[in-house]
């Protein structure tokens, strides 16, 4: 969406500019692209905390930029790498959001066997206290998944999920699970 941006914002407007490129390389083999954003915006409702508890709220005033960088390569038919990054620049903080994401992954293919791990850290992430104080935290995640197909209708898996048993917080107050494991069975008809 394209529009002409000023200083005298009407109430619940927002502009929005993006550029994107997106490009492959070596027959397809290596995938990369880029992504240019500028918000500006006013108004914009969501879920935060009120007192003691979760309410439809106005966010005020909303001005970021940024830039998201994405690539895969496969290295072989059945072994693929791939990553992305996020930079945001935020004139007002928003709860939720980290300044930057960066994630590696790697994909694994062995016959009826499928193994995926990727590493992903958070930095700068902003909290909002009970006091509406901005706290900030960065943390690192590694997620992993195995998955075998017994038949073309019949997966088998087993997915662990913050591996390094991290402590951390997307909203104040609400701690998200350390090391968690859990498996099961998908079908297809």
């Amino acid at each position: 969406m394209f529009g002409i941006a000023n200083d005298e914002l009407k109430p619940e407007s927002v502009w929005n500019y993006e550029v994107s490129l997106k490009q492959n390389f070596l027959d397809r083999k290596l995938n990369f692209g880029i992504n240019l954003y500028y918000i500006k915006g006013k108004n914009s409702i969501i879920t935060a905390p009120v007192g003691d508890r979760w309410m439809w709220t106005n966010t005020g005033e909303i001005e970021n930029y940024g830039i998201e960088l994405e690539g895969r390569y496969n290295i072989l038919s059945n072994l693929l790498v791939n990553g992305n990054y996020s930079y945001i620049h935020m004139k007002h903080d928003i709860e939720g959001t980290p300044h930057h994401k960066f994630y590696a992954g790697l994909d694994y293919n062995l016959e009826r066997w499928m193994f995926s791990t990727g590493l992903q850290y958070i930095k700068g992430l902003v909290k909002l206290d009970d006091d509406e104080n901005v706290l900030r935290e960065s943390y690192v995640l590694w997620n992993l998944r195995v998955s075998y197909r017994a038949a073309d209708w019949l997966n088998i898996f087993a997915r662990g999920e913050n591996l390094l048993a991290q402590k951390y917080e997307i909203n104040y107050g609400f701690p998200m699970p350390r090391a968690t494991v859990f498996g099961g069975v998908s079908f297809r008809f």
